[in-house]
């Protein structure tokens, strides 16, 4: 029986999806293969057989203060008046929700909370952005297509109290 492959890519979308959410463990079978990764170390385990019990995960060290975020790149434009919209996730960002519809929101446009404002598509699986707060959109950051990470703004509004004055 051939190996199964082992996209590192998609085990570091798992990790990064166990860490945002503090799963304890996170499990994915697909065929053959399943991938399990537990605890604050968040070790990934390939198991080639299902039915075989995956390893005892290893003693949990020390939690270990986190680096910051790396900052965007110099040239990068930043927007300086609004709030942003952060991404719930790590995953390609989509503006509408087909490549023939129209985007979900443009600049200018009054949203309300909750309101869609894009999508994110992580391991497959397709997730609506609402929005955080209601307001006008000032600009869009993120580009449909593109890989976003977790808490990148993906735009910016300007809240509704701001509009009445």
């Amino acid at each position: 029986m051939p190996a199964a492959r082992i996209d590192l890519e998609q085990i570091g979308k798992l990790i990064s999806i166990a860490e945002r959410y503090g799963l304890e463990e996170l499990t994915v079978s697909e065929g053959s293969l399943s991938i399990t990764i537990r605890g604050h170390a968040l070790a990934a385990v390939p198991v080639a057989d299902p039915a075989v019990p995956a390893a005892p995960a290893p003693p949990r060290p020390a939690r270990k203060p986190r680096a910051p975020r790396p900052q965007p790149a110099q040239d990068a434009p930043v927007c300086t008046r609004g709030v942003p919209l952060p991404a719930p996730m790590t995953g390609v960002f989509y503006r509408a929700p087909s490549p023939d519809a129209p985007p979900f929101v443009e600049v200018g446009d009054v949203i309300t909370a909750g309101q869609t404002i894009g999508l994110i598509e992580a391991m497959k699986v397709f997730s609506e952005v609402p929005a955080e707060v209601a307001g006008r959109i000032v600009e869009i950051v993120a580009e449909s297509g593109k890989l976003v990470q977790a808490d990148e703004p993906l735009m910016f509004v300007e809240p509704v109290e701001d509009l009445e004055s």
